[in-house]
């Protein structure tokens, strides 16, 4: 693992140094070739010229904001792919949704353990450099999805959806019908080889069913366990 991960490059964006120096310890810890900045347009410099494998990105940082940033990367085509976790205070639960939507990968929340930090950095890059899905079109009702595409139609119109929420509706919809614990999510759709914070899941699955609008019906809540597609929806 450590050889893979030295050819990995991480940035980190954080303007609290204890916590940038931290988090720039335990990467390098596990092998990793860190960089830092500690204010919006340092972060969208070294960005745009480094090119990192994956972006710790603080949401408050001085100058440029992290959801600004995060929104100039994403719109950026050479930069659009990198994968981004938001690091927020527990009461930004606006701005972490606004992140997700803008294309960040996941969040994590301060106070956090250092080693949960490097476990999700492992995970969303595994995610992001695993092979691509198979073209296939799926259709459950009124929704189309098209990975070839990589595109989400509700009644024949394109809804826009990040990486993750594309890959958790797809999962989903493969599984019709079969219920699927949130432990389970995390592992297939994040990566997570054991239990960190199953809000991500809540989180994510909230967005998805914004979005899919008056067809989000067809995702069921298993209270205390998980979700699944609704029985007789084809």
């Amino acid at each position: 693992m450590m050889s893979k991960a030295a050819n990995k490059k991480i940035l980190i964006a954080e303007d609290e140094v204890d916590v940038l120096n931290l988090v720039a310890s335990n990467l390098k810890a596990a092998g990793f070739n860190v960089l830092k900045a500690e204010d919006g347009t340092s972060a969208l410099e070294q960005a745009r010229h480094a090119l990192p494998s994956l972006i710790v990105l603080d949401l408050m940082l001085p100058g440029i904001p992290g959801l600004e940033v995060c929104k100039l990367l994403k719109n950026d085509p050479a930069t659009k792919a990198i994968p981004i976790i938001m690091l927020t205070a527990k009461a930004e639960e606006i701005d972490r949704i606004v992140g997700l939507e803008l294309g960040a990968d996941d969040y994590i929340t301060k106070p956090f353990s250092p080693r949960e930090l490097v476990l999700r950095v492992k995970s969303v890059i595994r995610r992001a450099s695993s092979p691509a899905e198979v073209d296939e079109t799926l259709r459950l009702g009124d929704i189309q999805l098209d990975r070839a595409r990589y595109e989400v139609l509700v009644k024949g119109a394109a809804v826009e959806f990040t990486a993750t929420e594309f890959k958790l509706l797809a999962l989903l919809i493969e599984r019709r019908g079969r219920v699927q614990s949130r432990d389970t999510l995390l592992n297939d759709v994040w990566g997570y080889e054991s239990v960190i914070d199953t809000r991500t899941v809540d989180t994510h699955i909230r967005r998805v069913r914004e979005k899919l609008g008056p067809a989000a019906d067809c995702i069921e809540t298993i209270r205390g366990f998980g979700y699944r597609i609704a029985e007789g929806v084809r």
